[in-house]
């Protein structure tokens, strides 16, 4: 069925129903004034009529007059003083009568003594009576008094004013009544018009159901999309969060409304949530979590309406690359021992030829044994194939770059801590201390350091404590870089934008998944050694 009102806009109809309100309004409280004004006519009217009665009956004159025996001798002496008082006070009757009914005055002379048509009421034990009657005159509200002499009532006093006259006068009320009405339906019309125009301004002109529709559907996919979003207004107040949004910062129940400076986020986060330029795919730690984030200005008709934030889970994606780069660099140093190793097997063949045997097996005994001699310290380290692997391919990089790596420890079970957080930790920290003992820290401390190049790994194992030790004979770190070396995007390396400073934020992130801490130190070697201690949770 066609409902006609729902195709205009939400405008357009609270409009409808202001000036529908509005006129019932006015309307009824019109009627109700009329109403009232009538009454209070009428009311005027009654209490007019008796005042002027009870007037004429207190005259020393009237009764004198009605004392007279002859009605002749009363009507000669009242008829003029009746009609006096009739003008004056702007009546249309005052009649004088006897107990009786004669009427002793009248405004038309031959209505004098005829009987008073009407009811007398109390009037003739003392009462005041007052009631709308049809008389000779017409329609009229009346008043009967009685005239008392001694305590004596000796005649009756009848006031009236015609209806007609009471009708003109309630006209006239109620034509200011309606002006004032008019005025007041105008107020209400105009008011109206600019609620509606203003309502129009923030509705952009829509429908109910279009609202309805457009709500119904942007909170389904908000909801459903796997990208968190926050909306924030031009004051940095928080106007919508969908689930994953609140999953990933961890949002309270009451988020809604409040500045995002005050909800315990990151200073970074927060600061490119607040920012008026659009920033695309930065990444931010959460917690435990690496956030890619996107920020851009809302606008409307050129107007900025706030800010949308958009967030990605890239922790998973992040530890993935990291496996990646780690292959990818065991591939390289593969790829260069397997040069090495051509390199010493045309040595040896060579030495056979040039009829030397006994050089040949020494060379290639030498070059067993310090192979197999890396790889023994390595596993007395660790005891575990994939951690083993990692340290190897950080050997044999360090080896290519002329630096020595020396592994020590004796952890025999790394059960308990995902490898992923090991190959993390370990392959970010050795990556940083080789970096920073090739030069790659240009923030130094002048005072450290001397010619050798070495990197020292030692894990230990105590109970459920897991402790990773990386030290290095670098330029070291001066005391504000050992402060925000573990901030995310914080880096020696290269500037703000290049991919830097996400590795040392990784480790942090690991140690605080598993319970743990990052401690940054001078080192004996004379560069900076890092202590990552990783608790093991109880199964």
């Amino acid at each position: 069925m066609p409902r006609p009102l729902a195709d205009l806009s939400v405008a357009r109809q609270i409009l409808l129903l202001q000036v529908g309100v509005v006129v019932v309004l006015v309307a009824a409280a019109l009627g109700l004034t009329a109403y009232d004004a009538r009454r209070d006519v009428r009311e005027h009217a009654a209490d007019r009529a008796v005042a002027v009665a009870e007037a004429v009956a207190d005259s020393p004159n009237v009764r004198r007059a009605v004392r007279q025996p002859d009605p002749a001798d009363i009507t000669a002496a009242l008829q003029p003083y009746a009609e006096q008082v009739r003008t004056d006070t702007d009546t249309d009757f005052v009649v004088v009568m006897g107990l009786d009914r004669t009427r002793y005055t009248h405004p038309t002379a031959s209505n004098i003594g005829e009987p008073f048509v009407g009811d007398l009421g109390g009037a003739p034990d003392g009462e005041v009576f007052t009631q709308q009657y049809t008389g000779t005159l017409g329609p009229s509200v009346r008043a009967v008094v009685p005239v008392e002499d001694g305590g004596e009532v000796i005649a009756l006093v009848s006031v009236g004013i015609a209806v007609s006259d009471i009708d003109r006068e309630l006209r006239r009320d109620v034509l200011v009544i309606l002006l004032c009405a008019a005025a007041v339906l105008g107020v209400g019309l105009t008011g109206a018009a600019l609620v509606s125009r203003r309502l129009r301004r923030m509705t952009h002109g829509m429908g109910e159901r279009e609202i309805a529709r457009m709500y119904e559907y942007y909170s389904a996919v908000l909801h459903a999309v796997r990208e968190g979003l926050l909306l924030l207004d031009p004051d940095g107040r928080v106007e919508l969060a969908n689930d994953e949004a609140r999953r990933l910062l961890g949002l309270p129940d009451d988020v809604l409304g409040r500045r995002v400076d005050e909800l315990g986020l990151a200073p970074g986060l927060v600061a490119a949530a607040l920012g008026r330029t659009a920033e695309s795919d930065d990444l931010y730690l959460a917690d435990d979590r690496m956030l890619v984030v996107s920020t851009a200005p809302a606008r409307w008709e050129g107007r900025e309406v706030g800010s949308v934030v958009s967030l990605r889970d890239h922790t998973e994606l992040r530890a993935v690359t990291g496996e990646l780069d780690l292959v990818h660099r065991l591939t390289e140093s593969l790829r260069s021992q397997n040069h090495e190793a051509a390199n010493r097997l045309h040595t040896v063949v060579s030495l056979i030829e040039m009829g030397r045997p006994e050089d040949a097996v020494d060379f290639a005994t030498e070059e067993l044994q310090v192979a197999q001699l890396l790889a023994d310290r390595v596993v007395d380290a660790v005891d575990d194939p994939v951690v083993a692997a990692l340290l190897l391919g950080k050997s044999a990089e360090a080896a290519e770059r002329g630096i020595d790596l020396a592994v020590s420890g004796n952890v025999t079970d790394v059960g308990g801590f995902p490898r992923r957080d090991l190959v993390t930790v370990i392959g970010n920290l050795v990556d940083n201390a080789l970096d920073a003992v090739s030069g790659g820290a240009p923030v130094a401390n002048t005072d450290a350091g001397s010619g050798e190049r070495r990197v020292a790994v030692r894990l230990e194992r105590e109970e459920a404590l897991l402790t990773i030790t990386v030290e290095d004979s670098g330029a070291g770190l001066d005391a504000e870089a050992a402060t925000r070396v573990l901030e995310r995007g914080w880096t020696t390396k290269a500037g703000p934008g290049e991919g830097r400073g996400l590795g040392l934020a990784l480790v942090a992130q690991v140690a605080r998944r598993h319970g743990g801490t990052v401690s940054v130190d001078r080192s004996d070697l004379g560069g900076a050694r890092f202590t990552v201690a990783l608790r093991e949770e109880a199964p």
